[in-house]
């Protein structure tokens, strides 16, 4: 078993490349996160257009910066996660900050409440996106389908203990969406940001 403070291969090596400037290091980068970038930026600010943006900025980003990742801090992935998290969230307090300058209906309270929901909900879709594949299986039965683990059992050619042990593990890791810091959640991908 590989030590805990030693990062996968493929990130050291990728941190590598991007610091000597291979343009094609940043399109295999891309290539393996932008749907995540993507889809954690628009859950957090509910905008195609906007999504579109940070997802830009992130890349610049890691393109320009490539020495700001610390692979002993955790994988490549949750690092771009947590810059994501953090860029949405920045875009999204900017956004209504603006809003509620020019006396649109609001508070600030409320833009907390709206930063913190967003918060969770992109964390809760990080955690679905990185859990083992026969976890996320037997949550999409369960909750796209509406299957019981029975049903998921059958469908997925495991016995119903399995299915059981399976969803109860996926419910877990996705409850800790609401914890700051929760265990498989980006570092820095804390509600406050």
């Amino acid at each position: 078993m590989a030590k805990k403070d030693a990062p996968p291969r493929w990130d050291r090596k990728m941190q590598q490349r991007l610091a000597r400037g291979e343009a094609a290091a940043l399109g295999e980068l891309y290539d393996r996160f932008a749907s995540l970038v993507h889809g954690l930026a628009h859950r957090v600010l509910g905008d195609e257009r906007a999504a579109d943006g940070i997802t830009r900025e992130v890349f610049v980003h890691v393109w320009e910066h490539p020495e700001a990742y610390d692979p002993k801090q955790g994988p490549l992935r949750s690092w771009v996660a947590g810059l994501t998290h953090r860029l949405a969230v920045q875009r999204l307090r900017a956004t209504e900050t603006a809003a509620l300058t020019q006396g649109d209906e609001g508070s600030t309270e409320e833009l907390e409440r709206k930063v913190r929901h967003a918060s969770v909900a992109a964390r809760a879709d990080y955690i679905v996106q990185s859990m083992p594949t026969p976890l996320r299986a037997a949550l999409e039965l369960a909750y796209f389908q509406r299957r019981d683990y029975r049903q998921a059992a059958a469908d997925l050619s495991i016995t119903e203990d399995e299915a059981r042990r399976r969803l109860r593990l996926g419910l877990q890791l996705l409850s800790t969406a609401h914890d700051t810091g929760a265990p498989g959640a980006p570092p820095g991908y804390g509600g406050a940001a």
